[in-house]
């Protein structure tokens, strides 16, 4: 019998013993290994199998992940690429009776996510020694009984499987019985009738033996009390007893009822029932009624904990005869397990520039039901730029579906959702609290676009003049803004003379006092710049406007206030109230109401004569002029401006009541100066010297000229230019009294009382000559033959013209030597004495034996025109 229970459990120790180590399709893995290894046991070398080197073990994260519901009992050494041992193995806590032990766990690679199914064999060891549910089994057996009767005797239990469980019994030899065993119970058989008078008590000893190496046993006593008349055993309704129980049964729910019935009567016919050989695991979750044999539920009826339950039923009678059968409980599974949502990986921040569909987070999904009821689908919110992509089996790739912007959502709360197939299903939630990092890309925004600041004119260097605010709605230094001035010129000069802006608050300051009357308004470019990484940027105009300050005083242009020369007008006596006299001509460089100018008479000799308009300055008679005014007026003159305060300024008029200049040769007295004196001597002895080198320059080149042939010449009389003089100095003569020879009368043009008047084109009222405009037209060959001497007439042109040089020399020079005459009056004169003699020296250049020439070229004197126009005799 012992043989033939070792035949049936050989194929089962083949299966479990297949030692091989191979590859499964899809990138699956199988390792066996045999229980009780040591912690730190190399099972297999993952990256060699998987044909990965370390350095991408460590890189992608290489890890094994186990259910919960199991302990962590391998993991990966990342520096070998071994996969060991972590927990103790014990194959019969995890497998129990089954014949086959395998666990598979997940290789999960990350990055990108790759997932290899791990199957491991567990090999089962000899660690477990068979053994009896009692110690002594205490049978009582009549006396009665045949030969050949049988008495069931409860099998040895080994937690070990195939080979190493338990193979066959041995029984003390003995005088009365020998061991019957099959594949189902384990009997004593009556070899030899007992004799109670003989022997009342047996001890008999039983050893179970297992097929390990080594070999292991396990002993019972069976200690046999001989008695009278009990020669039945109970007989169970059937040797298999099978029910169907829910998990999570309520206690004292009925499994199933056993039923023995004993042939016998009495006491000897009385059953009564009880548990065989339990597990430690199932001891207390099921009960049996002694009397009744109904199974009842004491415990927790976990389907995920255990599947099925297989137990021994023992029915004994009055006297100790016992029967066995065997009861077998499937638990069904009902949907009590929500799904569970585990985060294997997770980048956290994300920048907010990646691109959509980038992986940012790997999740799990476990269940621990079974069939539909672990069937488990994943959602996610509509409302957030992710989606769940399965992966995987029970895995899925958070990825993104659309570009994230950090200042709009900073942080998003996404909200898994994971929902079963039971019924009615179960679900569960997980949140996970993603943040975005700020990329630099928002440059500042300024809150206007365009500023304007308002300044008024010579503030204080330093005051502020506006401020520019910035938005950069970035983060950290990608929204830091700075601001500068960028590079520009204001006026000529560069704007960082003028303006300075704060790099950190925008307030932009005037580095020196403005002047509006330089300029009014100018524009700067303010940049706004970020500190990010490249920074970015964006520019503004900032439009300045001055306000103007009345800090300019009327300037009086005509007549000049200051200098020690007069500026005289005269007055005829038969001026006509309401007559123009004057004019006082001012400006201001202010503006608006600051340079808004009134004329006022402060003095004069006397008060009643003249008046001036308030806003044109115009000097007007009051009345008619009487022959007891006096004939020297003096009128100071305020000019004033409207700003606040007024500011003015004055100067004086002379005016002189005469229709003759030469009626008032005291006038000289006016403008004298004794500093001017020195200044005249030092003038006289230049102009000397310059004309006596002239004249003697005169003489020799026309010693040349009349050495020479004759030639015939024609004689161009009267177009000449000669400048006229002051007479006095500032005077407007109107009727004409010069000083020159009766034959030369010229026409002068020079603006009324300027110092910087030049004379102009001078025309000749000489009957016996031709006026300029005609003269100037016309051509050698348009004239008659008026002149037989050719060579007479040239010497008379040039006689001419050297008397007319002479003649204003003479005017121009000894005239300097007047006591009282100001430096201004005698510059004039050098002025045009140079004139004269650059005119003379270009007409003798120019004299030649083949033509005639003029005594001046007009076009080499004349000088700019002035507005006023005076005629000299």
């Amino acid at each position: 019998m012992g043989d033939k229970g070792f035949s049936v459990l050989r194929p089962i120790f083949c299966f479990a013993s297949f030692l091989v180590t191979l590859h499964l399709v899809y990138g699956d893995l199988s390792y066996s290994i045999t229980e009780e290894m040591k912690r730190g046991s190399v099972i297999g070398n993952i990256a060699k199998d998987l044909g990965l080197d370390l350095r991408t073990l460590s890189s992608r994260k290489a890890r094994v992940d186990f259910d919960e519901t199991h302990e962590r009992y391998w993991d990966i050494n990342l520096s070998t690429g071994d996969l060991i041992t972590s927990e103790r193995i014990d194959r019969e806590i995890l497998c129990g009776k089954k014949p086959s032990c395998v666990l598979k766990v997940d290789l999960v690679l990350e990055n990108p996510l790759e997932l290899h199914r791990v199957s491991l064999h567990i090999r089962d060891v000899n660690d477990n020694s068979p053994k009896f549910r009692e110690s002594l089994i205490k049978m009582e057996i009549s006396e009665s009984a045949e030969k050949g009767n049988r008495f069931s005797i409860e099998e040895a239990h080994d937690a070990d499987i195939g080979q190493n469980a338990v193979q066959r019994y041995s029984l003390q030899k003995n005088d009365n019985f020998i061991l019957a065993v099959d594949s189902n119970k384990v009997e004593l058989v009556l070899e030899n009738k007992l004799d109670r008078e003989k022997q009342k008590e047996l001890n008999l000893l039983l050893t179970a033996l297992d097929g390990g190496s080594p070999q292991r046993s396990g002993t019972v006593v069976i200690h046999v009390t001989v008695l009278d008349a009990n020669d039945n055993a109970p007989v169970f309704s059937q040797a298999v007893y099978k029910a169907s129980l829910p998990e999570n049964s309520p206690s004292d729910t009925i499994v199933i009822k056993v039923s023995a019935t004993d042939a016998d009567e009495g006491v000897n016919g009385d059953v009564t029932y009880q548990f065989g050989h339990v597990s430690d695991n199932d001891v207390n979750v099921f009960s049996i009624d002694p009397k009744t044999g109904e199974i009842k539920v004491t415990g927790v009826i976990d389907f995920e904990k255990g599947s099925s339950f297989e137990m021994r039923v023992q029915a004994k009678d009055g006297l100790g005869l016992t029967s066995y059968a065997k009861v077998i409980i499937d638990v069904t599974d009902i949907n009590d397990n929500a799904p569970v949502i585990y985060l294997k990986s997770l980048s956290n921040p994300i920048p907010e520039n990646v691109s959509p569909g980038t992986e940012v987070g790997i999740i799990n999904v476990q269940d621990r039901d079974s069939e539909n009821n672990r069937q488990v689908r994943c959602s996610i919110q509509q409302n957030v730029p992710f989606k769940l992509v399965p992966s995987i089996k029970n895995y899925y790739s958070l990825v993104t579906i659309g570009q994230l912007d950090r200042e709009l959502v900073s942080d998003y709360n996404i909200t898994i959702t994971a929902t079963d197939e039971g019924s009615p299903p179960l679900s569960s939630s997980k949140t996970i609290e993603l943040s975005v990092a700020d990329i630099n890309d928002n440059p500042p925004v300024f809150e206007e676009q365009s500023y304007s600041a308002y300044v008024t004119e010579n503030n204080k260097p330093g005051s502020t003049l506006c401020s520019v605010t910035a938005r950069d709605p970035d983060w950290r230094q990608n929204g830091t803004v700075i601001y500068s001035l960028l590079a520009g010129e204001v006026n000529g000069a560069p704007v960082s003379s003028y303006l300075s802006v704060n790099g950190d608050t925008g307030v932009i300051h005037a580095v020196r006092s403005i002047d509006y009357e330089q300029f009014r308004s100018f524009k700067v470019h303010v940049m706004a710049r970020d500190n990010g990484s490249p920074p970015l940027s964006s520019n503004l105009t900032v439009s300045v406007f001055i306000s103007d300050v009345n800090d300019n005083s009327p300037q009086i242009l005509y007549p000049a206030p200051e200098g020690n020369s007069f500026m005289t007008e005269l007055v005829p006596k038969a001026a006509h109230g309401g007559s123009l006299v004057s004019k006082v001509i001012a400006v201001d460089a202010d503006s608006g109401q600051n340079a808004w100018l009134s004329y006022h008479i402060v003095k004069s000799t006397d008060p009643g004569l003249f008046t001036i308009g308030l806003h044109s300055g115009e000097i007007r008679t009051q009345r008619d002029i009487s022959e007891s005014d006096s004939m020297k007026q003096n009128l100071i003159v305020a000019v004033k401006d409207n700003g606040q305060p007024s500011l003015s300024a004055t100067c004086s008029m002379y005016l002189l009541i005469s229709d003759n200049l030469a009626e008032v040769p005291e006038l000289k007295d006016i403008s004298y100066d004794e500093r001017n004196s020195k200044l005249t001597s030092y003038l006289i002895i230049a102009l000397v010297s310059v004309s006596t080198f002239f004249l003697t320059f005169i003489i020799i080149i026309l010693g040349v000229r009349f050495c020479r042939r004759r030639k015939p010449r024609l004689l161009f009389d009267g177009a000449v230019a000669i400048p006229s003089a002051y007479l006095p100095p500032n005077y407007a003569d109107v009727d004409g009294t010069g000083t020159l020879r009766s034959t030369y009368n010229y026409d002068a043009y020079l603006t009324t009382g300027s110092r910087t008047s030049d004379f102009k084109f001078v025309t000749s009222y000489n009957d016996n000559t031709l006026p300029a405009d005609q003269t100037l037209k016309k051509r050698p060959t348009d004239f008659a033959d008026p002149f037989e001497d050719l060579g007479a007439s040239v010497e008379v042109g040039n006689v001419q013209c050297i008397s007319l040089v002479f003649d204003l020399l003479a005017y121009y020079i000894f005239p300097v030597t007047s006591e009282k005459e100001t430096e201004y009056d005698s510059l004039k004169k050098i002025d045009l004495a140079v004139n004269i003699i650059v005119g003379a020296t270009s007409f003798l250049n120019q004299i030649n034996l083949s033509r005639p020439s003029s005594c001046f070229n007009p076009d080499l004197i004349s000088r700019n025109p002035q507005p006023h126009w005076i005629r000299y005799s």
